[in-house]
């Protein structure tokens, strides 16, 4: 027998408190003859309310108490399906639930804070979804910033395919730190970074109304983790780099066998030499260096706004750099560009082959750990050189020269100490070098 539809209709409304732009909510319930209305004890604020969707706008507070957007909303949903819940078992069962019904069974339900399962089709990672969206669009992230956490999602289904947000107890995060420990096989240092990031998307998921468990608020999973290693060249490193002539340069293949490098190839590694002793004679980022222009550059100094951070810089010009723009003053680039810059990950890879080439083979000791383990690797310093080691070696250098660090942000675009603390402490362990040969 076909049951019959009830039609009902729920309103989110508010009984407006005198001389305050707040009003105290309440849902009323029609149907058939029947009204019924009760009150959901929040005070919201007014001006922060969207009738269209009946919900509290995203990311406000109300009252004194400063409760959240998504603390009331979440209340709204839970009495919004409560009333569906009710009103649909009614019409299967094919009677008009009474006044008294919905009454005795809203005080059961929703006064006596019995769990309503919530009616979202919605998956935790659709809400990712929105996340990145939200926050792309709010940050201006960049693509690569975008597939880092197009990683994170993946990680996130390969721990749970069918994950939501109540996995996310204490033993549901610790679990997750296993994953990344074993079957990600990530540092200790990553898996801290991998938990920020987690926090930072269940953060805005409960202040959206999305999550309600709070938990991670307080996880704060115990790892050790070693200070990460700066890597960078000292000065007599960086002059033998900016003085190495690459047409006798040699390579040693993995047999022993040493032979020369073709042309091209040493007119790459020139290439990507000069671009990376520019980062070192002028502090800039790869992205800076990529994206320089020859209107950025007068005969004294560069005026740029950097890519990462938008800081508008001042640099002024040394003997070196001017030298490194002069030989390619007459080469004409796509787009004005004033250097040879090739793409970020092929500059890595050239890079490495250039410290080989040039002999930076100082062995260096890279610790690191995977939960309690220790792991003390140790490579040859050209197989740690990347295009930030270009602006760690102005940094460092400079110094290590005794240039004040306050002068040396300024052309960094540092903006606090705190930033600055490691290249402080490597240029005072510089300095206490360059002493001792007072010593001899």
């Amino acid at each position: 027998m076909e049951t019959k539809p009830i039609k009902y209709n729920v309103l989110f409304f508010f009984d407006k408190v005198k001389d305050s732009n707040e009003g105290l909510l309440r849902v009323r319930i029609k149907w058939d003859k029947n009204k019924i209305s009760f009150s959901l004890g929040y005070r919201v604020e007014l001006n922060k309310w969207e009738a269209e969707t009946q919900r509290c706008k995203k990311g406000t507070t109300h009252g004194k108490k400063k409760i959240t957007a998504g603390e009331i909303n979440k209340e709204i949903q839970r009495v919004e399906n409560f009333v569906n819940g009710l009103f649909d078992t009614h019409e299967h069962q094919g009677i008009t639930p009474t006044a008294d019904n919905v009454n005795k069974e809203y005080d059961r339900i929703i006064n006596g804070n019995v769990k309503v399962q919530l009616v979202d089709k919605k998956s935790l990672f659709d809400y990712f979804d929105e996340f990145v969206q939200t926050q792309s669009n709010q940050n201006n992230w960049t693509a690569a910033t975008i597939q880092k956490f197009s990683a994170i999602k993946n990680h996130f289904t390969a721990f749970d395919k069918n994950l939501t947000f109540d996995r996310f107890t204490k033993e549901g995060l610790n679990d997750y730190v296993a994953y990344l420990r074993d079957v990600a096989d990530m540092r200790n240092s990553t898996i801290l970074k991998q938990v920020a990031f987690l926090k930072w998307f269940l953060r805005w998921a409960l202040g959206e109304g999305y999550n309600t468990i709070t938990t991670f608020t307080t996880f704060s999973p115990k790892l050790p983790k070693a200070e990460k290693k700066v890597i960078f060249l000292d000065w007599a490193e960086l002059m033998l780099v900016y003085n190495f002539d690459f047409t006798t340069a040699t390579k040693t293949l993995p047999d022993g066998t040493i032979q020369p490098l073709e042309a091209e190839n040493k007119k790459a590694l020139e290439r990507v030499r000069d671009v990376f002793c520019f980062c070192c004679f002028t502090s800039l980022r790869y992205s800076d260096v990529e994206n320089l222009k020859r209107s950025d550059i007068t005969s004294n100094e560069i005026n740029i706004t950097t890519i990462k951070t938008i800081d508008t810089l001042t640099i002024d010009l040394n003997d070196y750099s001017r030298a490194i723009l002069a030989k390619y003053a007459n080469v004409v680039y796509p787009m004005n560009k004033a250097l040879p810059v090739i793409s970020n990950a092929k500059m890595n890879e050239h890079l490495k082959d250039m410290g080989e080439v040039c002999g930076l083979k100082t062995p260096i000791t890279i610790t690191y750990y995977k939960g309690a383990e220790r792991f003390d690797e140790v490579y040859p310093k050209y197989e740690l050189i990347g295009t930030h080691c270009g602006r760690r070696t102005f940094i460092c250098c400079a110094l290590a020269m005794g240039i004040a660090p306050q002068t040396v942000m300024k052309w960094t675009g540092h903006s606090d100490y705190k930033s600055m603390k490691p290249y402080i402490d490597i240029a005072d362990t510089e300095k206490k070098k360059a002493m001792s040969l007072f010593n001899k």
